[in-house]
């Protein structure tokens, strides 16, 4: 297709560290805001989100043929794409051939920028959703920028920074998935941004471990616990929090082995861990703000985090701007990062860079994602 009979439908997939599906949006980039004209949201079958698991516990979880699981699972997924691909453009009556492009992130199931040699992997098969879909799909979007010497993540702040570029004045955004990242916008345009550290996997993981539910829904249970400073005391000497930007971060420095490290020599009842775990979010987010953007004048959430209202509570009792959903901004909380891979594939379609080198530590500008032609 040539550059200029570009369509200005993008289709945005997002599977976030939480695991518990993907998000997809249709997006019409006619003007200025992006409009979502359709949404899909799909639960991960239970055998597909127990071979992830298993995948980002690497050898010990796997054991042998770890390759060859890989691409099974990166196919199982790819199919999921495929499904909810075809759900969304029945939703919106919109033929494949009027989509300019896919844009999906894949399941994150190693991030290591700061290994000796530097890589990430996120399972998907581009080829597969192409075929399937009759749409050009982008992917890949992370290998470029930590080709050229950055944390590859997070990938979100120059689509946050395009999207509130005319409100001329100093404001953070921060999605609470699995993980917590954050961009702070300056009315100049400068862009900083990080991962905080974990959002939602450690709360979820101890709410299936101790109440079988996949969450704690408006963090009702951890309302009913109290915060244990001991506990909080030693999760947050972690030593990520003290890192120097730029930083990213994941299952790997943050899982449930470490939360269970960090528990020895404590006696702390499960319903005040799960307080302190909301603890350990909200306190790292509001310090984050606190100390990148001492004149934040509203901080704007997205995220599953966004709807537990005891984890925005929390964040709002730590900080003196107002705290609110991205919905004040036109985006619904559940559809902004599927938006900005919408977003992220729009770019790299139109041979424009996506990365935020003060964010992630590249050495300039890059052009993101790998293109599989429909």
């Amino acid at each position: 297709m040539a550059l200029g009979s570009l369509s200005s439908f993008y289709i945005g997939v997002m599977t976030g560290t939480s695991l518990d599906g993907l998000d997809a949006v249709l997006a019409d980039f006619s003007e200025t805001t992006p409009k979502v004209l359709a949404s899909v949201s799909v639960d991960y079958p239970a055998a597909l989100r127990s071979e992830m698991l298993a995948m980002q516990a690497g050898s010990n979880g796997l054991g042998v043929n770890e390759l060859h699981r890989s691409q099974v699972a990166g196919i199982a997924l790819s199919a999921l794409h495929s499904e909810a691909i075809a759900t969304l453009l029945g939703k919106a009556n919109i033929k494949p051939q009027h989509v300019a492009a896919i844009g999906v992130h894949g399941q994150t199931v190693r991030h290591a920028p700061n290994a000796a040699v530097p890589y990430t992997v996120q399972l998907i098969n581009a080829s597969h959703i192409a075929e399937r879909s009759g749409c050009t799909v982008v992917s890949d979007f992370r290998a470029r920028d930590i080709a050229a010497g950055g944390q590859g993540a997070p990938l979100v702040p120059a689509f946050h920074a395009a999207l509130c570029s005319e409100l001329k004045k100093p404001v953070a955004l921060v999605n609470i998935g699995g993980f917590a990242n954050v961009s702070f916008l300056q009315p100049d345009g400068a862009v900083q941004g990080f991962d905080t550290g974990p959002g939602n996997v450690l709360m979820d993981a101890w709410t299936q471990q101790h109440t079988g539910k996949p969450y704690d829904a408006g963090g009702a249970w951890a309302t009913t616990g109290t915060v244990d400073a001991a506990l909080l005391a030693k999760l947050l000497a972690h030593p990520y929090f003290s890192q120097t930007l730029p930083k990213s971060t994941g299952r790997e420095a943050f899982d449930l082995n470490w939360l269970t490290r960090c528990m020895d020599g404590l006696s702390v009842s499960p319903v005040n861990v799960q307080a302190t775990l909301c603890a350990l979010t909200a306190s790292t987010i509001a310090h984050a703000v606190q100390q990148h953007q001492m004149q934040c004048q509203g901080l704007y959430v997205c995220g599953g985090g966004a709807h537990n209202s005891h984890l925005m509570a929390q964040i709002q009792a730590a900080l003196s701007c107002p705290v609110r959903s991205t919905d004040a901004l036109g985006v619904a909380p559940q559809h902004m990062e599927a938006l900005a891979f919408a977003w992220l594939a729009r770019q790299c379609m139109l041979g424009l860079p996506s990365n935020v080198p003060s964010v992630t530590g590249a050495v300039g500008l890059r052009v993101l994602g790998n293109i599989s032609p429909a």
